[in-house]
C-alpha cells in the first residue's frame, strides 16, 4: 500500500511539472494521485475489476476536488487530470498496440488469436478510460448544482 502511495503521489507530482502547475499546487497534485492509487488498490484487492476500481477511485479524486477547489483556488481541472493519469491502463494499451503490429508483419503466426487479445486489451483500456472519466464527471457536475444554488 505504502509502495502505492509512493508512486501515486510521484507520477501525479511529475505530471503537475509536465502541466505547469505552481509550485503550491504540487503538493495537492501528489495527493491527489496517492488518493487515485490507494483507493483503486483498496478496491483491487477486494476482487474488484480494473475498471470498477478505477471508476471508484476515480470519484474518490472528484470529490477531493472539488472539497479542495472550494476552499483554494487551485485549477480543478488541472488537478482532475493529474491525479487519474496514475491510473492510465498503459501497460495494456502498449499490449494492445503490439498485438495490432504483429498483425501487419507478413508471416503472423495465430493472427485470430493475436486480434483476440488485442482487442481485449483495447476494450480494457477503453472501458477503464471511460470509468475514469465518469467517476470524475460526477462529482463535478453534482457538486457543482449545489454550489450554483
Amino acid at each position: 500500500m505504502l509502495h502505492q502511495t509512493v508512486c501515486g503521489a510521484i507520477a501525479a507530482a511529475g505530471f503537475g511539472v509536465l502541466f505547469n502547475t505552481s509550485l503550491r499546487s504540487l503538493t495537492w497534485c501528489a495527493t491527489m494521485g496517492a488518493i487515485a492509487l490507494v483507493v483503486r488498490t483498496i478496491a483491487l484487492e477486494q476482487g474488484w475489476s480494473l475498471e470498477a476500481a478505477s471508476f471508484v477511485a476515480a470519484l474518490a479524486v472528484g470529490v477531493g476536488v472539488q472539497v479542495l477547489c472550494t476552499r483554494t483556488d487551485i485549477s480543478q481541472d488541472a488537478l482532475d487530470v493529474v491525479g487519474c493519469i496514475p491510473m492510465v491502463p498503459g501497460s495494456f494499451a502498449a499490449k494492445a498496440i503490439l498485438g495490432f503490429f504483429a498483425l501487419t508483419s507478413p508471416d503472423a503466426a495465430g493472427a485470430a488469436e493475436t486480434l483476440l487479445t488485442a482487442v481485449g486489451y483495447t476494450l480494457r483500456v477503453m472501458f477503464t478510460i471511460g470509468a475514469i472519466g465518469t467517476g470524475l464527471a460526477i462529482p463535478t457536475l453534482l457538486l457543482r448544482l449545489r454550489v450554483a444554488r
